[in-house]
Protein backbone atom coordinates (compact mmCIF):
# COMPACT_ATOMS: atom_id res chain seq x y z
CA UNK A 1 0.00 0.00 0.00
CA UNK A 2 3.11 2.49 0.55
CA UNK A 3 4.60 1.59 -2.50
CA UNK A 4 1.11 2.18 -4.52
CA UNK A 5 0.44 5.93 -2.67
CA UNK A 6 4.25 6.67 -3.10
CA UNK A 7 3.59 5.89 -7.16
CA UNK A 8 0.64 7.95 -7.32
CA UNK A 9 2.06 10.85 -5.25
CA UNK A 10 5.02 11.04 -7.59
CA UNK A 11 2.52 10.80 -10.34
CA UNK A 12 1.05 13.90 -9.06
CA UNK A 13 4.01 16.31 -8.46
CA UNK A 14 4.57 16.14 -12.05
CA UNK A 15 3.97 19.35 -13.80
CA UNK A 16 1.60 19.12 -16.21
CA UNK A 17 2.36 20.41 -19.57
CA UNK A 18 -0.32 21.34 -22.81
CA UNK A 19 0.36 19.70 -25.77
CA UNK A 20 0.55 23.33 -27.15
CA UNK A 21 3.55 23.99 -25.16
CA UNK A 22 5.20 21.13 -26.01
CA UNK A 23 4.07 21.69 -29.97
CA UNK A 24 5.77 25.49 -29.50
CA UNK A 25 9.20 24.35 -27.81
CA UNK A 26 9.70 21.38 -30.45
CA UNK A 27 8.47 24.02 -33.25
CA UNK A 28 11.27 26.14 -32.44
CA UNK A 29 13.94 23.49 -32.32
CA UNK A 30 12.99 22.16 -35.33
CA UNK A 31 13.11 24.94 -37.15
CA UNK A 32 16.21 26.87 -35.22
CA UNK A 33 18.01 23.38 -36.50
CA UNK A 34 16.70 22.69 -39.70
CA UNK A 35 17.83 26.16 -41.23
CA UNK A 36 21.22 24.94 -40.51
CA UNK A 37 20.90 21.94 -43.69
CA UNK A 38 21.48 24.96 -45.93
CA UNK A 39 25.02 25.63 -44.69
CA UNK A 40 24.98 21.29 -45.19
CA UNK A 41 24.02 22.11 -48.38
CA UNK A 42 26.38 24.45 -49.75
CA UNK A 43 29.65 22.47 -47.82
CA UNK A 44 28.63 19.10 -49.64
CA UNK A 45 27.98 20.35 -52.92
CA UNK A 46 31.45 22.16 -52.19
CA UNK A 47 32.62 19.14 -51.52
CA UNK A 48 32.40 17.61 -54.63
CA UNK A 49 28.90 15.96 -54.23
CA UNK A 50 26.66 15.99 -56.81
CA UNK A 51 23.05 17.88 -55.87
CA UNK A 52 21.29 14.29 -56.15
CA UNK A 53 24.20 12.52 -53.59
CA UNK A 54 23.69 15.70 -51.17
CA UNK A 55 19.88 15.60 -51.35
CA UNK A 56 20.18 11.63 -50.55
CA UNK A 57 22.58 11.97 -47.74
CA UNK A 58 19.74 14.11 -46.02
CA UNK A 59 16.68 12.25 -46.66
CA UNK A 60 18.54 8.95 -45.72
CA UNK A 61 20.97 9.58 -43.40
CA UNK A 62 19.57 12.25 -41.51
CA UNK A 63 21.85 12.86 -38.80
CA UNK A 64 23.80 16.14 -39.30
CA UNK A 65 26.99 15.58 -37.26
CA UNK A 66 27.44 12.50 -39.32
CA UNK A 67 26.27 14.25 -42.52
CA UNK A 68 28.60 17.41 -41.89
CA UNK A 69 31.81 14.77 -40.92
CA UNK A 70 31.44 13.04 -44.17
CA UNK A 71 31.52 15.67 -46.68
CA UNK A 72 34.04 18.07 -44.43
CA UNK A 73 36.70 14.78 -44.91
CA UNK A 74 35.95 14.72 -48.40
CA UNK A 75 36.66 18.12 -49.17
CA UNK A 76 39.84 18.25 -46.91
CA UNK A 77 41.07 15.14 -49.35
CA UNK A 78 40.24 12.63 -47.23
CA UNK A 79 39.46 8.54 -48.08
CA UNK A 80 35.98 8.01 -49.15
CA UNK A 81 36.10 5.00 -46.91
CA UNK A 82 37.77 6.98 -43.72
CA UNK A 83 35.06 9.21 -44.40
CA UNK A 84 32.40 6.78 -43.91
CA UNK A 85 33.90 5.04 -41.00
CA UNK A 86 34.08 8.40 -39.14
CA UNK A 87 30.07 9.63 -40.17
CA UNK A 88 29.31 5.83 -39.12
CA UNK A 89 31.03 5.92 -35.58
CA UNK A 90 29.03 9.35 -34.76
CA UNK A 91 26.00 8.10 -35.92
CA UNK A 92 26.08 5.15 -33.63
CA UNK A 93 24.89 7.64 -30.79
CA UNK A 94 21.67 7.43 -32.07
CA UNK A 95 21.27 3.36 -31.82
CA UNK A 96 21.66 4.44 -28.29
CA UNK A 97 19.09 7.77 -28.26
CA UNK A 98 16.62 4.47 -29.41
CA UNK A 99 17.43 2.39 -26.75
CA UNK A 100 16.21 4.86 -23.92
CA UNK A 101 13.50 6.59 -26.37
CA UNK A 102 11.94 3.28 -26.77
CA UNK A 103 10.93 2.70 -23.39
CA UNK A 104 10.06 6.49 -23.43
CA UNK A 105 7.77 6.59 -25.71
CA UNK A 106 6.21 2.92 -26.21
CA UNK A 107 5.48 3.00 -29.72
CA UNK A 108 3.37 0.38 -31.67
CA UNK A 109 5.52 -2.00 -33.16
CA UNK A 110 4.08 -1.49 -36.46
CA UNK A 111 4.96 2.57 -36.21
CA UNK A 112 8.99 2.01 -34.72
CA UNK A 113 10.69 1.05 -38.04
CA UNK A 114 9.52 4.72 -39.24
CA UNK A 115 10.01 6.46 -36.06
CA UNK A 116 13.79 5.03 -36.07
CA UNK A 117 14.72 7.50 -38.62
CA UNK A 118 13.75 10.75 -36.70
CA UNK A 119 16.28 9.29 -33.72
CA UNK A 120 18.67 11.91 -33.71
CA UNK A 121 20.18 14.89 -30.88
CA UNK A 122 17.26 17.09 -31.58
CA UNK A 123 14.14 14.59 -31.08
CA UNK A 124 15.79 12.65 -28.28
CA UNK A 125 16.28 15.99 -26.48
CA UNK A 126 13.03 17.46 -26.62
CA UNK A 127 11.19 14.16 -25.70
CA UNK A 128 13.31 13.49 -22.81
CA UNK A 129 12.68 16.89 -21.42
CA UNK A 130 8.92 15.97 -21.40
CA UNK A 131 7.36 14.84 -18.16
CA UNK A 132 4.77 12.64 -19.56
CA UNK A 133 4.57 10.25 -22.07
CA UNK A 134 2.58 11.65 -24.06
CA UNK A 135 3.94 14.91 -23.94
CA UNK A 136 7.29 13.31 -25.11
CA UNK A 137 5.08 11.16 -27.97
CA UNK A 138 3.77 14.79 -29.27
CA UNK A 139 7.57 16.38 -28.93
CA UNK A 140 9.09 13.29 -30.74
CA UNK A 141 6.16 13.28 -33.32
CA UNK A 142 7.11 17.52 -33.96
CA UNK A 143 10.35 17.77 -33.52
CA UNK A 144 10.87 15.10 -35.81
CA UNK A 145 8.35 16.06 -38.67
CA UNK A 146 9.33 19.53 -38.27
CA UNK A 147 13.09 18.99 -38.78
CA UNK A 148 13.09 16.02 -40.97
CA UNK A 149 10.86 18.28 -43.79
CA UNK A 150 12.92 21.75 -43.23
CA UNK A 151 16.75 19.78 -43.11
CA UNK A 152 15.40 18.43 -46.26
CA UNK A 153 14.27 21.51 -48.15
CA UNK A 154 17.16 23.36 -46.72
CA UNK A 155 19.63 21.12 -48.16
CA UNK A 156 18.19 21.24 -51.56
CA UNK A 157 18.31 24.80 -51.75
CA UNK A 158 21.54 24.90 -50.12
CA UNK A 159 23.14 22.46 -53.29
CA UNK A 160 21.50 24.65 -55.61
CA UNK A 161 22.80 27.95 -54.12
CA UNK A 162 26.25 26.51 -53.82
CA UNK A 163 27.70 28.15 -56.96
CA UNK A 164 25.98 31.79 -56.34
CA UNK A 165 27.58 31.55 -52.73
CA UNK A 166 30.81 31.19 -54.01
CA UNK A 167 33.46 30.03 -51.70
CA UNK A 168 32.00 28.15 -48.34
CA UNK A 169 34.41 29.00 -46.06
CA UNK A 170 34.57 32.78 -46.84
CA UNK A 171 30.60 32.72 -45.71
CA UNK A 172 32.06 30.56 -42.60
CA UNK A 173 28.81 28.26 -43.17
CA UNK A 174 31.58 24.72 -42.58
CA UNK A 175 30.85 25.97 -38.88
CA UNK A 176 27.58 25.98 -38.93
CA UNK A 177 27.16 22.34 -38.20
CA UNK A 178 29.49 21.72 -35.64
CA UNK A 179 28.15 25.23 -34.34
CA UNK A 180 24.26 24.20 -33.60
CA UNK A 181 25.91 20.17 -32.28
CA UNK A 182 28.19 21.85 -29.46
CA UNK A 183 24.88 23.74 -28.99
CA UNK A 184 22.88 20.76 -28.27
CA UNK A 185 25.43 18.86 -26.72
CA UNK A 186 26.92 21.43 -23.81
CA UNK A 187 23.75 21.60 -21.86
CA UNK A 188 23.63 17.64 -21.07
CA UNK A 189 27.31 17.65 -20.33
CA UNK A 190 26.45 17.77 -16.27
CA UNK A 191 28.53 15.59 -14.17
CA UNK A 192 32.65 15.53 -14.57
CA UNK A 193 33.07 12.72 -16.25
CA UNK A 194 30.89 13.59 -19.35
CA UNK A 195 32.64 16.96 -19.44
CA UNK A 196 36.17 15.42 -19.17
CA UNK A 197 35.39 12.78 -21.82
CA UNK A 198 34.32 15.81 -23.77
CA UNK A 199 37.01 17.69 -23.14
CA UNK A 200 39.61 14.83 -23.96
CA UNK A 201 37.92 13.91 -27.15
CA UNK A 202 37.93 18.01 -28.32
CA UNK A 203 41.72 17.66 -27.46
CA UNK A 204 42.32 14.71 -29.47
CA UNK A 205 40.02 15.47 -32.30
CA UNK A 206 41.91 19.34 -32.93
CA UNK A 207 45.56 18.13 -31.74
CA UNK A 208 45.36 15.27 -34.29
CA UNK A 209 44.27 17.37 -37.26
CA UNK A 210 47.33 18.55 -38.58
CA UNK A 211 49.17 15.07 -38.30
CA UNK A 212 46.44 12.26 -39.37
CA UNK A 213 44.78 12.00 -42.50
CA UNK A 214 41.23 13.68 -42.26
CA UNK A 215 38.65 11.35 -40.90
CA UNK A 216 40.50 9.46 -38.54
CA UNK A 217 40.96 12.20 -35.98
CA UNK A 218 37.25 11.70 -35.10
CA UNK A 219 37.72 7.83 -34.68
CA UNK A 220 40.90 8.46 -32.43
CA UNK A 221 38.50 11.50 -30.02
CA UNK A 222 36.11 8.47 -29.35
CA UNK A 223 38.40 6.56 -26.94
CA UNK A 224 38.19 9.58 -24.43
CA UNK A 225 35.10 8.00 -23.55
CA UNK A 226 36.71 4.39 -22.52
CA UNK A 227 39.65 6.00 -21.64
CA UNK A 228 37.90 8.30 -18.83
CA UNK A 229 35.92 5.14 -17.80
CA UNK A 230 39.22 3.18 -17.33
CA UNK A 231 40.65 5.94 -15.33
CA UNK A 232 37.56 6.22 -13.24
CA UNK A 233 37.14 2.40 -11.96
CA UNK A 234 40.76 1.81 -11.71
CA UNK A 235 40.55 5.19 -9.43
CA UNK A 236 37.31 4.08 -7.48
CA UNK A 237 39.15 0.29 -7.04
CA UNK A 238 42.10 1.88 -5.65
CA UNK A 239 40.01 4.16 -3.16
CA UNK A 240 38.31 0.91 -2.09
CA UNK A 241 41.77 -1.02 -1.30
CA UNK A 242 42.79 2.34 0.71
CA UNK A 243 39.17 1.94 2.63
CA UNK A 244 39.82 -1.77 3.42
CA UNK A 245 43.35 -1.46 4.22
CA UNK A 246 42.59 1.31 6.51
CA UNK A 247 39.71 -0.60 7.94
CA UNK A 248 42.01 -3.77 8.82
CA UNK A 249 44.55 -1.45 10.34
CA UNK A 250 41.69 -0.25 12.44
CA UNK A 251 40.58 -3.65 13.77
CA UNK A 252 44.12 -5.01 14.33
CA UNK A 253 44.51 -1.65 16.18
CA UNK A 254 41.27 -2.01 18.21
CA UNK A 255 42.15 -5.59 19.28
CA UNK A 256 45.60 -4.51 20.30
CA UNK A 257 43.29 -2.17 23.06
CA UNK A 258 41.56 -5.08 24.26
CA UNK A 259 44.40 -6.94 25.08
Amino acid sequence: MTGTGDRGASAAEVPAKSDAAVVRDALGVGVAVGLSGFAFGVTSAGSGLSVLQTCALSLLVFTGASQFALVGALAAGGNPLTAAAGAFFLGVRNAFYGLRLSQLLALPRAVRPFAAQWVIDETTAVSLAQPTRRAARVGFAVTGLSLYVLWNLTTLLGALGAEAIGDTDAWGLDAAGPAVFLALLAPMLRTTTERAVAGIAVVLGLGLLPVLPAGVPVLVAALAAPAVLWLQGYRSGRTRDGAGRNGQRSNAEAGKEDR
